[in-house]
């Protein structure tokens, strides 16, 4: 599976496209109120990425034990210090509703913990490089 995501941004402008394989999507993101930059920080979007990935996780692991799952609610938290610091004590939790008994959806929860992809992603502390550059001069 390969995944992508492209930003353009301009003075009032921020356009976000997402694409898996051959699936294109898009998200509004509005800029900040001085026009530049996203209202959404790296971070928020971060803890956005490790809320989905469990959420969409918990029903593909629902699915395989034939569990029906009707209500996801997942918070991260976490804390930056200054720039250029990466986060630390992220910290999720999850509240799940099921046809299960609790113990079965605990323990549906606890695994789907253990193979979510950016989660696992995150742990495994994966390099991410700057793989090209290419800069522009504007008119004045």
């Amino acid at each position: 599976m390969k995944i992508s995501a492209h930003l353009e941004n301009s003075k009032g402008k921020h356009e976000v496209i997402f694409q898996t394989n051959d699936n294109k999507h898009s998200m509004t993101i509005s800029p900040k109120p001085d026009g530049f930059g996203s209202s959404i920080n790296g971070g928020e979007l971060l803890f956005l990425a490790i809320a989905t990935c469990y959420c969409n996780d918990i029903y593909r692991e629902a699915a395989k034990r034939k569990i029906k799952v009707s209500y996801v609610e997942v918070t991260v938290e976490g804390e930056f210090g200054k720039e250029g610091e990466p986060a630390k004590n992220i910290l999720y939790e999850a509240r799940i509703t099921a046809d299960a008994t609790k113990s079965k959806t605990e323990e549906l929860m606890r695994y789907t913990d253990s193979v979510t992809e950016i989660q696992n992603t995150i742990r495994a502390k994966v390099p991410v490089f700057l793989s090209r550059v290419e800069a522009e001069t504007s008119s004045k």
